[in-house]
Order: structure tokens, then C-alpha cells, then sequence
């Protein structure tokens, strides 16, 4: 037989472990933002806008093909600068101490749809670092690719610089701390509940009718060592009417 729990008892188990769900919620959110602050190295992000042209035989024509060619092009100008080719020549001029896959890692490529422009995205915890980085890939790319593709114009939009208005890009301190809030609170209500469903004893007359399938016929009261003396041991006491009251 499945047993079912009304909304009243799932009430009822939330309130008597209030202070625990409490508590380890804080404390998920309190560790959270401590490691965020202090352990974790914030890190900031410069963009470089990059726009690449295929060659055209007769530049005074409109070619609304070739245009819809370049757009397509922007995944493949998306390797190619992650490429070694393009990195290893970064890592020369700017004498960074990484390899061509530590620089890959901290270069993002990014391209509004349908559209022939695309972002070039570097981070770094020095932001000083991260401009330079993104404005040497620019600068590499639009040497390189021409001799890679049939590529007559590229054009550096915006030189390399910190977004974000200068503020770190990660870690985010806000929602870190509003996910361990969230998964404490989760933790702390299902540790409730477990705690609830391991706990066994027997605390009203319902437990008593609901576990042991027998009814509930009467209480006994505590009996306190006063109430279990001897009745010769009781102080007697005479009151009106000759009448004596055992006390």
C-alpha cells in the first residue's frame, strides 16, 4: 500500500526543520561567495571586430551571391584563426609563454547572423594582456589570410579592447551566489525530508493508530517522585470539619 503525504504534513516537516534548511542554505551561499571573492582569479575579455571580403573579378557588380558566400565563409575564418598557423605567429611577436592550444582556449569567435562581420573575443586575467592578444590575432589573421584563401579585404573594425566597460567578465559573484543559494535550499529541504522518512519514533496517537494499526484507547500521564512516595511518608494537613487531607 503506497502512502501519501498531504500538503499540511509537508508543512508541518519544512517548519520543525526550519532552522537547519536555514542554516545550510546560508552556508552554501556564505562558502559560495567566499570562494568566488578569494580563491577564484577574475578575468576580463577584449573584442576585436574583424570583416573579410572574398576576391571579386569586376568590384563595380553587386554580387548578392558572393556576399551570401562570405557569410557562410565566417565558420571557416572561425578555425582558421584557432588554427597554429595563426596562433604560433601570436605567440612569437607578443613572446607569450603558452602553446598554440593554452592561447586557443582563451579565444572566442563570434558572428551575428546572416552577417559578414565577426568578433574576436581573448581572456585573460591581465586586461592589458587580453587587448594586446586580441589585436595581434586581428593583425596576424589579415596577414595570413590571404595567402590561405582568395581573400583581397580585410578590414580591423574596431581595434582590440576591454568589454564589459571594464569590469571582469567572470567570475560572477552574483550568480555563483544565487546558484548555491539554490542548491543549498534544495539540499537542505530533501535532508529534511530524508531525516523525516529515517525517523521512526513515535510521537503522537496518530503514529500510535497509523504504525502499530491499533486504536488509540487512552494516555498515561508522567508520574513525577512526589506522586510515588508512601503515603505514610506524605505530609498530612487537618482541615474545617475534622476531615484529614493527605498532601
Amino acid at each position: 500500500m503506497e502512502e501519501t503525504i498531504s500538503l499540511q504534513e509537508i508543512f508541518q516537516i519544512l517548519k520543525k526543520r526550519l532552522v537547519m534548511i536555514i542554516v545550510i542554505t546560508l552556508l552554501a551561499s556564505a562558502a559560495s561567495a567566499f570562494v568566488t571573492y578569494f580563491f577564484i582569479t577574475p578575468k576580463y575579455e577584449a573584442q576585436t571586430q574583424i570583416l573579410v571580403n572574398q576576391a571579386q573579378q569586376d568590384p563595380s557588380q553587386y554580387n548578392v551571391s558572393q556576399i551570401q558566400a562570405n557569410v557562410q565563409y565566417v565558420n571557416t575564418y572561425s578555425v582558421i584563426i584557432k588554427s597554429p598557423t595563426v596562433l604560433k605567429d601570436v605567440i612569437d611577436k607578443l613572446h607569450l609563454d603558452l602553446t598554440p592550444n593554452d592561447l586557443k582556449e582563451m579565444i572566442s569567435v563570434n558572428s551575428e547572423k546572416d552577417s559578414q562581420v565577426f568578433t574576436v573575443a581573448v581572456q585573460d586575467a591581465d586586461p592589458a594582456k587580453a587587448v594586446k592578444i586580441a589585436g595581434t590575432i586581428a593583425a596576424v589573421f589579415k596577414e595570413k589570410i590571404p595567402q590561405i584563401m582568395n581573400v583581397n579585404n580585410v578590414t580591423i573594425l574596431s581595434k582590440a579592447q576591454i568589454s564589459n566597460d571594464g569590469s571582469p567578465v567572470s567570475p560572477k559573484p552574483k550568480l555563483n551566489i544565487a546558484i548555491a543559494f539554490v542548491v543549498g535550499l534544495m539540499i537542505s529541504v530533501g535532508l529534511a525530508f530524508l531525516l523525516e522518512y529515517l525517523d521512526n519514533t513515535i510521537k503522537s496517537e496518530d503514529d500510535i493508530e497509523k504504525d502499530l494499526g491499533l486504536p488509540f484507547l487512552g494516555m498515561v500521564a508522567e508520574a513525577k517522585m512526589d506522586d510515588l512516595k508512601p503515603l505514610s511518608s506524605r505530609t498530612r494537613r487537618t482541615v474545617p470539619g475534622g476531615e484529614r487531607l493527605e498532601a
